[in-house]
């Protein structure tokens, strides 16, 4: 497969300005235009044998024209003239029959660019290996797992995953960007049975720009193979309440509550518990929050947003206070605030509002500290449901994990709930964790929380 590098036959930065021009001329007071083009594989092993193999390219154009206050956008996948010509009058069409919004419109010229360094989001070693070696990656992630443990005997299969991606993006008010991004992955779903008949699964994975940086396949599938026996005879437990330690990859579901918290177009809708509290204290006083989409090779990073704005550093929230919400252009002046370049969007629709690389700062007690710290509580290791009002912070999630009894992780625990109000728990986290470790856009460190409810038996 061929890297995004080599030299495109189509120039497709002059490609967006002239459909900008295009559109102007066809009665466009503004236009954007992204265009996308990338590559994709994908790989299960099950059992040792190939069960799934994909591989595949995309390329299409995006187009949204403001005439007036009204707005509308198309998509396509023809780059024809034909195909572009049908593109722009469709555009033009539909935004003749909206309805006009004194919000909609570009960002003023000023605003537009992009960050000046290199933030390091392509390597073409993620196509390096040839088709069968990318397919025994997967193979060796399962049997490493499969070779760990007697008990272990079926699987939901090893991945191999990688793919890159080129964006440009132009407008009519003089803006032009383009980047270039790569992502690889290893993961495995090992099943495990126990004496007395009960099956039990988990998984591990590692996640990577380039592949020289991927965790090595057998050090992926042992720890899956880990973290799915340590479930076997899982047990229930009586209601009470009990701190609670949320283990990294599910603390991270958290910090992520706080984005949607923070989330400009829940502001202005009045849909969040955050609405109204900027300035105010929302959490303990030891929590920060950021979302910076300019950390080098970060997977949330990008040189500019979905509406060509430059991506920046924001502090969410310092020392527990709501210091900024999360806004596009829209819900800035909806909000009469300015744009913290968070704007996302695809081919077709308007821009939403998505984070860069958002995290909760790490704190200087290693997770073993923390555990050792409580005297009887859980640790969690899997969320299930959706049990989360974002607009009251009623929080209540099915989970399961490990019991902590004098500072050690003792037994499995199964079919409980967990309960709270985000509100209340965001104030109650009194452990932080020194283990950040980004595996993807959001990331948290190991959490210590008191005063929820833990419902069992």
């Amino acid at each position: 497969m061929s890297s995004l590098t080599t030299e495109a036959t189509t120039d497709l930065q002059q490609l967006a300005t002239d459909i900008v021009t295009q559109a102007r001329k066809a009665g466009a007071t503004d236009a954007e235009v992204v265009i996308r083009e990338g590559d994709e594989f994908s790989t299960t092993v099950r059992l040792g044998e190939v069960e799934t193999l994909k591989e595949s390219g995309s390329r299409g154009i995006g187009l949204r024209v403001f005439v007036g206050q009204r707005v509308a956008s198309t998509s396509s996948s023809d780059f024809t003239e034909d195909g572009i010509r049908h593109l722009i009058s469709g555009a033009l069409g539909l935004a003749s029959v909206t309805s006009e919004d004194p919000f909609v419109g570009l960002a003023d010229a000023a605003e537009f660019g992009q960050v000046d360094f290199d933030l390091n989001l392509y390597h073409d070693d993620v196509y390096s290996l040839p088709t069968a070696e990318r397919i025994e990656y997967a193979r060796r992630c399962e049997a490493a797992a499969m070779s760990a443990d007697t008990r272990i005997q079926n699987s939901d299969g090893g991945t191999f995953d990688a793919a890159t991606g080129r964006k440009v993006f132009a407008n009519s008010r003089g803006f032009v960007g383009e980047y270039l991004s790569s992502y690889c992955s290893v993961s495995t779903s090992p099943i495990a049975m126990s004496k007395n008949g009960e099956m039990q699964r988990d998984y591990w994975y590692s996640t990577a720009r380039m592949l020289g940086k991927l965790d090595s396949p057998e050090s992926v599938g042992a720890e899956a193979a880990r973290r799915t026996l340590r479930r076997l005879d899982g047990r229930r437990i009586p209601t009470q309440r009990a701190p609670i330690v949320f283990a990294p990859e599910i603390a991270r579901s958290l910090i992520g509550a706080i984005f949607e918290a923070a989330n400009g177009d829940s502001i202005y809708r009045g849909a969040s518990f955050f609405t109204g509290k900027l300035g105010e204290q929302v959490a303990a006083e030891s929590i920060n929050v950021i979302d910076d989409g300019t950390i080098v090779g970060g997977y949330g990073s990008s040189p500019f947003d979905g509406e060509g704005l430059p991506t920046r550093r924001k502090v969410i929230v310092e020392n527990g206070v709501l210091k900024t919400y999360l806004l596009n252009t829209y819900t800035a002046r909806k909000l009469n605030m300015q744009s913290t370049g968070n704007a996302v969007r695809g081919l077709a629709g308007n821009p939403g509002i998505s984070s860069g690389n958002l995290y909760l700062e790490a704190g200087k007690l290693s997770p073993e500290e923390i555990l050792r710290e409580v005297e009887s509580g859980f640790y969690v290791t899997e969320l299930l449901g959706q049990g989360v009002n974002m607009v009251t912070g009623d929080y209540s999630r099915g989970a399961s994990g490990l019991w902590i009894e004098n500072g050690e992780l003792t037994y499995p625990v199964q079919e409980v709930t967990v309960a709270g109000n985000l509100k209340d728990m965001f104030r109650n986290i009194t452990a932080i964790g020194n283990d950040l470790d980004f595996r993807g856009s959001v990331a948290s460190p190991t959490l210590r929380i008191d005063g929820m409810t833990i419902a069992g038996e």
